[in-house]
């Protein structure tokens, strides 16, 4: 009796950051009574315990084992037919080879053929009557030499083109390593008909070896900012995931959800170990064992250990279009959703670290996303200026998004004065500092700029840090020295502020950590 071997494309994944979950379906006529159906080839990677099943139709799932079958042959359609071409490309080669050996043993034999008539040729020429048969001879030869090599030439290219080929298909192979090895797991399941009906069987696995990351492109054009998202899918599974219904999860199946609960804690005497208990006692013939419940037919499947997998925190995406994703390891990047949002814009610098103006969006997530982090590349309209690493961000939640350099804000910080004097008997040493820094507004809108600059602060009780000016007021000092001006300058205009300290130290103090 023929086994029942239903094929079951895959028809939809679910791409979790770790790994996938794989959805097969198939239909299949089946005898009645109790029947084994066989699901396959499945990867070798599968995990067993996360093998479901279920269906349509007049059956009841009794059960579904995991199995290994070995092949002499990969079984996979795409590596089975590159390992075809493959040897019928190895034995094009040895044709051709065999080919060439004729010819050369043709030519060998043909030089062999005019060396022992060159004698002859000699006395027919030394009589003065070389005759027609001479010539015919001749041209024959000739003809019979150049026709050989033609042909091995000809040869030549045939092999050259056959072992390019041959080189490319061994490029793909390597490339799909996983999938040359030619076992396979199915999936055994058990049913049971009261008569012959079709059925449709849909098994689900998870699959290691399998992920996916967000990645991003941010384009500013005005005041707004279109935020593309994408997924980014790699799988090394050993099976090509065709276009499906494709979803991509931030659930962790391995990870189970469970609100933490605090124990009583106790403290106690301590006491000598109780004797161990005694075995339970089986049961007698006349207990009652729990029975399978008996499942009458139905339009749907029952499992008879039906199981309910639920993502509590997670969010799905689907991708507005199928994608296909080979099990060649390359990314492959699907566009999960545009978000337009709008951009709060304001330039940041810090002159005393680089007088680069730095471009910054505070942006407020207005969609239904929660966006995991994941490396942005920076448009300005048309032009890439930069990446950027985008945190994880929830919807309603701001963040600030470094939008690359503008040079049209021009910063220079620059020493205006310096003073120190020489500590004498009794007295302090003092250093004392002023810096001015410009800023210039080049842009055809007026900019809110933020000025960072900062003054040293002392870790010791005899050195003394005293701030003398700081013009204009600043919007912020920090306990750290961090100063925080924040401005509003016109268009083609300039502003100056202004920082200056005192350093006062011990005599007996060597000073660390000063610059200027």
């Amino acid at each position: 009796m023929s086994e029942l071997v239903v094929e079951a494309p895959v028809v939809a994944v679910t791409v979790y950051p770790d790994r996938a979950r794989v959805t097969r379906r198939g239909r299949i006529t089946v005898p009645g009574g109790d029947q084994v159906v066989y699901v396959e080839p499945l990867p070798l990677l599968l995990e067993e315990d996360s093998v479901r099943v279920s269906g349509r139709g007049p059956a009841t799932v009794l059960g579904v084992d995991v199995a290994t079958r070995h092949h002499p042959q990969a079984p996979d359609e795409t590596v089975a037919e590159l390992e075809r071409v493959q040897r019928a490309a190895q034995d094009e080669i040895a044709a051709l080879t065999d080919a060439d050996d004729v010819q050369v043993q043709l030519e060998t034999f043909l030089a062999q053929l005019a060396k022992r008539a060159g004698g002859s040729f000699a006395r027919t020429l030394a009589s003065g009557d070389p005759g027609a048969e001479l010539g015919e001879f001749t041209e024959s030869l000739a003809g019979r030499l150049s026709a050989v090599r033609a042909t091995r030439r000809e040869l030549t290219v045939q092999r050259r083109e056959v072992e390019e080929r041959l080189a490319a298909v061994g490029r793909r192979l390597a490339a799909l390593t996983e999938k040359r090895v030619p076992d396979r797991r199915t999936a055994a399941v058990a049913l049971a008909l009261e008569s012959e009906a079709e059925v449709e069987i849909e098994l689900s696995y998870v699959v290691p070896a399998a992920g996916w990351t967000s990645s991003y492109d941010v384009r500013l054009k005005g005041d707004r900012l279109t935020l593309s998202w994408y997924g980014l899918i790699t799988q090394r599974t050993g099976e090509d995931w065709p276009e499906c219904d494709l979803t991509l999860s931030t659930a962790r199946p391995t990870v189970t959800a469970k609100v933490p609960e605090l124990d009583a804690w106790y403290l106690d005497r301590a006491r000598p170990p109780m004797p161990h208990a005694p075995a339970a006692v089986p049961l007698s013939r006349g207990a009652v064992r729990p029975q399978a419940a008996f499942i009458e037919q139905s339009a749907e499947f029952v499992d008879l250990a039906a199981t309910v997998e639920q993502g509590v925190t997670a969010a799905t995406y689907t991708p507005p279009r199928p994608v296909a994703v080979p099990a060649d390891g390359a990314t492959h990047r699907a566009t999960i959703a545009a978000i337009e949002l709008d951009a709060d814009l304001d330039y940041i610098t810090a002159p005393v670290r680089s007088t680069d103006v730095h471009l910054r969006a505070t942006v407020v997530n207005s969609s239904a996303h929660t966006l995991p982090a994941g490396k942005a590349a920076v448009f300005h309209e048309a032009d890439f200026v930069g990446s950027a690493a985008l945190p994880l961000w929830a919807p309603g939640e701001d963040v600030e998004l470094a939008l690359g350099l503008d040079d049209r804000i021009r910063v220079e910080r620059k020493l205006v004065r310096r003073d120190a004097t020489k500590a004498t008997l009794g007295s302090t040493r003092r250093r004392q500092v002023e810096y001015e820094t410009k800023i210039e507004n080049h842009t055809p809108r007026t900019a809110r700029i933020t000025v960072l600059d900062q003054f040293p602060v002392a870790r010791d009780h005899e050195i003394t840090v005293k701030r003398l000016t700081a013009d204009p007021e600043p919007t912020e000092t920090t306990d750290l020295g961090v100063i925080t001006w924040k401005l509003d300058l016109a268009p083609d205009n300039e502003t100056t502020v202004k920082l200056a300290f005192r350093v006062d130290t011990a005599k007996s103090v060597d000073l660390t950590g000063w610059r200027e």
